[in-house]
């Protein structure tokens, strides 16, 4: 459970204010079409992430060195600097465009930004860190879907309440405490 709570809550806080939610923003307004960006998003996401988390469990059980488990932390203290940079999305017009309907324009758009965005990073940091595939990427999925489900939905009015600043901050601690709870866990500074 633990891996499935933290792997939802570290990519629902990081894709606050990501480009795959200024993406998701972005098709709402221009398709009208919610069920089907959902859709889209959900099937972009789920295979993105089911195999981030599957290459992140592999690269961990080749090589399970302590020196290993280090780098995995600190690349969740690097991910907590990288949540702290706001994010662009293109506003070129062509960036966006309509090919074979709304659920397949979507799928495409978000599998190929979500390539080596922080949330898929953090897919593979988390992969690596729990050995647990169906459950970060379930995880990291429902993050996702809670992050742009409301932005579907609500767009900019969305924008308009909420600090992405405080919630970037908020993610960049969430990702740093993890890369210190595991530093502890590595040295024995936890008991």
């Amino acid at each position: 459970m633990e891996a499935f709570l933290s792997s939802t809550a570290v990519v629902a806080l990081a894709e606050i204010g990501d480009k795959t939610m200024l993406l998701a923003i972005v098709l709402a307004a221009r398709f009208r079409a919610p069920w089907q960006i959902l859709a889209g998003i959900f099937a972009a996401t789920i295979a993105n992430h089911a195999l981030a988390a599957l290459l992140g469990d592999q690269v961990a059980g080749l090589l399970e060195a302590p020196w290993f488990r280090v780098a995995v932390a600190l690349g969740f203290i690097a991910m907590a600097a990288w949540t702290l940079v706001p994010d662009k999305l293109d506003d070129d017009e062509d960036s966006v465009r309509q090919r074979g309907g709304v659920f397949l324009t979507t799928l495409v758009s978000f599998f190929l930004v979500e390539m080596g965005d922080k949330t898929q990073i953090a897919t593979i940091a988390l992969g690596a860190h729990y050995h647990a595939v169906l459950t970060v990427a379930a995880g990291t999925t429902l993050g996702m879907m809670l992050a742009n489900g409301p932005a579907v939905f609500l767009g900019e009015e969305l924008v308009k309440r909420v600090s992405l600043n405080a919630t970037r901050i908020a993610a960049a601690l969430l990702f740093l405490v993890l890369g210190l709870w595991q530093l502890a866990e590595i040295f024995g500074w936890l008991g």
